[in-house]
């Protein structure tokens, strides 16, 4: 590049001001040209190289006191360099790309809460004639189980679905939802517990239901506690049940923590 350009016109040329260019020099990230007879510094085209490398890494994210040692290494280090850069960029687009869907899930409450999956395990309960009323319990349950025990959440769901095509599961689910309605001493509650417990213990899978919401903490039994309970306090013949069913489990042998 014959006369070279100047400062100015370097830095409209890589997209920075001025002042940009300059604190580059004084961070030593590459050395100002010599000036010519005129008095100006001129900006060739091994400068701008170097210019553009620099606010190119600059704006990747990488610290300005990489850069030099980056710009300074031979090919094979840098290009190891720049698989690294890349590999944090890839990160950034997946997280920003995931803050996008979640604004477009903020007009929605259910939709900023809940993945797609667990919502449309909530619009299938008409399909098996389960209340309004209990699919909202449901609903904050599943709020509450993806707060408390997010690794276990996904192996839920994927229980739950399982377990959509067990056509007694399902009359057994909606027979609880039908007790909530119960005195707290209705001699059916004891029956309906060990109907439960005995479907349970009869189909192993399905007691995954119940162990893929435990953690295995300090607090295991507290969070755990906290998710079964959710919506007894509506109920306390609902809250009967549920203890008897678990005491029915534990008796066979299935773990289950205590409050």
């Amino acid at each position: 590049m014959s006369g070279g350009i100047t400062i100015g016109q370097a830095a409209a040329f890589a997209g920075v001001t001025v002042k940009t260019v300059r604190h580059y020099h004084k961070l030593g990230l590459f050395e100002e040209p010599r000036r010519d007879r005129s008095g100006y510094r001129r900006y060739g085209s091994a400068e701008l190289l170097r210019l553009v490398r620099v606010r190119t890494l600059a704006e990747a994210g990488v610290p300005l006191a990489e850069i030099g040692p980056m710009l300074d290494a031979d090919a094979e280090q840098f290009a190891t360099a720049l698989a690294d850069v890349e590999r944090r960029l890839n990160e950034r687009i997946e997280e920003l790309i995931a803050r996008r869907g979640m604004l477009h899930r903020l007009a929605d409450g259910d939709q900023a809460l809940l993945p797609d999956r667990a919502l449309a395990l909530l619009d299938r309960a008409d399909e098996f004639g389960i209340p309004s009323e209990d699919v909202a319990i449901a609903r904050e349950g599943l709020v509450l189980a993806r707060a408390l025990v997010p690794d276990g959440f996904d192996d839920y769901l994927d229980q739950v679905e399982n377990a959509l095509g067990d056509t007694r599961f399902i009359a057994l689910v909606k027979r609880q939802g039908e007790a909530a309605s119960w005195e707290p001493d209705d001699p059916r509650i004891e029956g309906l517990a060990t109907a439960v417990a005995d479907h349970f213990l009869a189909n192993p899978a399905l007691l995954q239901i119940i162990t893929s919401l435990q953690v295995r903490s300090d607090d295991n039994a507290a969070r755990y506690g906290m998710i079964r309970s959710y919506g007894d306090d509506q109920s306390p013949t609902s809250a009967r049940l549920s203890a008897l069913i678990e005491t029915k489990l534990r008796a066979a042998g299935v773990s289950i923590p205590r409050q």
